[in-house]
């Protein structure tokens, strides 16, 4: 198993790619620290990893309060003695054309999408300092490659965290700290369901193989919580 003995705290944890990622590390191997704002789709994911014979924790986490970010790594650190790789998958959407986009849709996005990657990474860089290796992975989006319409603040933040990941390579790569952003393509998850039937089909247009990503496992109860 590629991932034995390794500890990895997973935000936005309970669905979506959160929940696949999640039901993955845990099957290489790795001890999962679920992180959500969902305790019920969290106890889902939990579930689905029990089941597999994995090992896993869940924590009550909002990433735009630091005070609930503090208590997991103080849990997790205490169960565990450490953090090899914190996955920040936690996000949202709240579209609009920039004309009808009002502050609180914008500054929303902003606070989950982007300064809840900085709370999460703050949190457990020391950590990872100390021990001399880690990995920072964060989920950035195609949309923070070449933009999308009606998506002004998701864009801005998955374009920004892609920069972030860029500075934090080049401050803590020598230190033994690996930062990566992957930039998934749309994935049929609860986060797109916001989404026009019409606006889902040309999406599709535009993949090469004529189709949405998708994933397995999902948990079946209707979800409420922020991840891709």
């Amino acid at each position: 198993m590629m991932l034995a003995g390794k500890v990895a705290v997973i935000t936005g944890g309970a669905r979506g790619i959160g929940h696949s990622t999640a039901v993955k590390f845990a099957a290489e191997g790795a001890k999962v620290a679920v992180c959500d704002i969902n305790p019920e789709l969290m106890q889902q994911t939990l579930a689905a990893i029990r089941a597999n014979g994995g090992e896993a924790e869940g924590y009550p986490v909002d990433v735009t309060r630091k005070e609930t970010l503090a208590a997991m790594v103080k849990a997790v650190m205490a169960r565990w003695g450490r953090i090899d790789c914190v996955v920040n998958n936690a996000g949202i959407v709240m579209d609009a054309q920039l004309k009808n986009m009002t502050d609180e849709q914008f500054d929303k996005v902003i606070d989950i999408n982007l300064k809840g990657v900085y709370n999460s990474t703050r949190m457990v860089v020391d950590i990872m300092l100390a021990q001399g290796s880690g990995v920072i992975l964060t989920t950035s989006s195609v949309v923070g490659l070449y933009g999308n319409f009606g998506q002004t603040n998701y864009a801005a933040s998955k374009f920004a965290v892609i920069g972030m990941t860029k500075t934090w390579a080049r401050e803590l790569g020598r230190k033994g700290i690996r930062a990566v952003a992957v930039c998934p393509g749309f994935i049929r998850t609860p986060i797109l369901n916001q989404m026009p039937e019409e606006v889902l089909k040309g999406m599709e247009a535009k993949v090469p193989c004529g189709r949405l990503g998708s994933r397995s496992s999902p948990p079946t109860t209707p979800a409420t919580s922020t991840a891709r």
